[in-house]
């Protein structure tokens, strides 16, 4: 009975972090009051303790504590005990290896799929799909292994850009990067562009926020799933 937010990132421009989410936010974590975060991804090398000092100011101000996951002596007890958990951004390659190395990957799964209320933002959220390998991020460390969490059956983008059509970049678009992708594995991608989220409750997930995702699908051509519509036939 999954429980979650699913977000393209943590913060939009021209707001404060998790501002965009805080009616969400309210709603997920409702009678919650210490949330478990997950610093493992480290935004620019920054210590566990300040990346969790930041999201511990922030959810005060919604009446919640924060603890990280770091502060406990078994990381494996501290996600089975937990009331609530967030994983946020930084780089996927580098909280995938974490994860695998504290042995919390399938723990951490076993308690998103039962119903605790999961908050994923950029990285955290690139691991619930099925790999980390539609990430964008640079490989700083070689993790164990590429398969994540498995939430759902598709695999995310977060940070989806389109294609800007007066460059003269000539690189690859991130949906070139996709399609590369799609010629080897199966599984669909979801583009979620900045403000947007997936909203999981049980079986069904719904896009949320004022934009439209970008849907990969092997074989087929791409196209727009419009906000507040389903994207469970994903699953």
């Amino acid at each position: 009975m999954r429980n979650c937010i699913i977000a393209s990132t943590s913060t939009i421009h021209g707001s404060q972090p998790l501002e965009y989410l805080q009616e969400a936010l309210l709603d997920l974590y409702t009678d919650i009051d210490e949330i478990l975060f997950i610093p493992y991804a480290r935004p620019g090398g920054i210590s566990h303790d300040e990346y969790t000092l930041g999201v511990n100011n922030i959810f005060k101000k919604m009446g919640k504590r924060v603890m990280g996951i770091h502060m406990f002596p078994d990381p494996i007890e501290a996600i089975k005990n937990a009331e609530g958990i967030f994983t946020g951004g930084g780089n996927t390659f580098l909280l995938v290896d974490q994860l695998y190395r504290n042995k919390v990957m399938e723990p951490l799964r076993e308690k998103i799929t039962s119903g605790t209320p999961y908050l994923g933002t950029s990285a955290g959220s690139n691991i619930c799909g099925l790999t980390m390998q539609t990430t964008n991020d640079m490989p700083i460390v070689y993790p164990p292994g590429f398969k994540t969490l498995g939430v759902f059956s598709f695999n995310i983008n977060a940070h989806y850009l389109d294609p800007d059509p007066n460059s003269t970049h000539k690189g690859e678009t991130r949906e070139t990067r996709i399609k590369e992708f799609h010629t080897i594995n199966p599984q669909p991608v979801v583009g979620l562009r900045e403000g947007s989220w997936l909203r999981i409750n049980g079986e069904e997930i719904v896009l949320e926020g004022n934009l439209t995702a970008r849907i990969f699908e092997q074989n087929k051509a791409p196209y727009e799933q419009e906000s507040g519509s389903s994207l469970s036939e994903l699953n």
